[in-house]
């Protein structure tokens, strides 16, 4: 077989695999389940292996970079409008092999074992916070259900809820009163496997030398500065600072046509977690530049005075965005403006 380029269908346990010669003509069409895969892959001269960048594609990229051959990951997106006909893995594997051949394609960075660790490790604190947040909600509701009201936000469940359990005036029953013991329980853990999380995120920062750079930025701490390098890796990726702020969909949309320009919001493209993550650094940042004297703080009031709270917010965190790719990309540190 003469294959230079296969398109891969991935999937739990079956694989549709498709591949062409150098002219385009069709010379494999096969399917594999996960041991037969290795084996056949292995056997294969080198060519370029193309994926849908999905779950378990880094995984099986690094695993077919090793037996040397050149793999690219498609955005899931790119890949659909060569999808002929009715959909299915026979149909997927093809749009996949085609879509790779496209000179103009733009594919996905593979990540390294190291940055899936770190991105694990991010994905379980959200999923920890989130849940904490349930429960606090939950106690709230129940409790005022007893005529117990505790005001918004976590801290003021953490510290009043064990007082409410102490007070024998309220009309707690002893079995609510154990309920509510149990869920306390269950919050102190959330509580302390999200330190733990911090506790190690905030090692990994300091082990990590462009974690330390980019987090000398206004607005970028140290969970962010993880999720970055985490997210990025090479940052040769992108062209410029525009290109990985417009990454983290941090720019305008285009409705433009002809000589006319049309700017609508945000486009909120790519990794909506960095996203978030900037836009919460930058507005800590935009509400404590007032008074001050200095040229970032005094850009931001004018923005904030033109065009509001909340572009403002965008508008430094875009900046932000551009200022971490610089930082990489040419290996500088952070120098505040004059």
């Amino acid at each position: 077989m003469n294959i230079k380029f296969l398109g891969v269908d991935l999937a739990k346990r079956v694989f549709q695999l498709h591949g062409i010669n150098a002219e385009g003509e069709v010379v494999l069409k096969k399917r594999l389940n996960q041991k037969g895969l290795i084996e056949f892959i292995a056997k294969m001269p080198t060519c370029f292996i193309g994926m849908e960048a999905c779950s378990t594609s880094h995984y099986w990229a690094r695993k077919f970079k090793v037996l040397g051959h050149e793999v690219k990951l498609i955005n899931p997106a790119f890949v659909k409008p060569y999808v002929k006909s009715n959909k299915n893995d026979e149909k997927d594997s093809e749009a996949i092999c085609e879509a790779m051949t496209r000179p103009s394609m733009r594919f996905v960075q593979i990540k390294s074992i190291e940055q899936q660790d770190l991105q694990a490790l991010h994905r379980i604190r959200e999923q920890l916070i989130s849940n904490r947040t349930a429960l606090a909600n939950q106690i709230r509701g129940l409790l005022s259900e007893y005529g117990i009201v505790l005001p918004q936000e976590i801290q003021n469940v953490r510290k009043l809820l064990p007082t409410v359990l102490d007070d024998a005036s309220n009309e707690l029953t002893n079995f609510s009163r154990s309920l509510f013991q149990e869920l306390y329980v269950d919050f102190s853990y959330l509580d302390n496997r999200i330190k733990s999380c911090d506790a190690k995120i905030a090692a990994l920062f300091k082990s990590d030398e462009r974690c330390q750079r980019i987090g000398d930025i206004p607005g970028v701490g140290n969970i962010t500065a993880t999720a970055l390098i985490s997210a990025i890796g090479d940052l040769n990726t992108f062209k410029n600072g525009r290109a990985f702020s417009a990454w983290i969909g941090l720019v305008p949309k285009q409705a433009s046509s002809g000589q006319k320009q049309i700017l609508k919001g945000i486009s909120k493209r790519g990794n909506s977690y960095l996203r978030k993550l900037l836009i919460h650094g930058a507005r800590s940042i935009v509400f404590r530049t007032k008074d001050k004297t200095d040229q970032r703080s005094l850009w931001i009031e004018q923005l904030k005075n033109r065009r509001g709270m909340n572009k403002a917010v965008v508008a430094v965190a875009n900046k932000n965005a551009r200022i971490i790719w610089a930082l990489l990309a040419k290996n500088e540190r952070y120098r505040e403006a004059a």
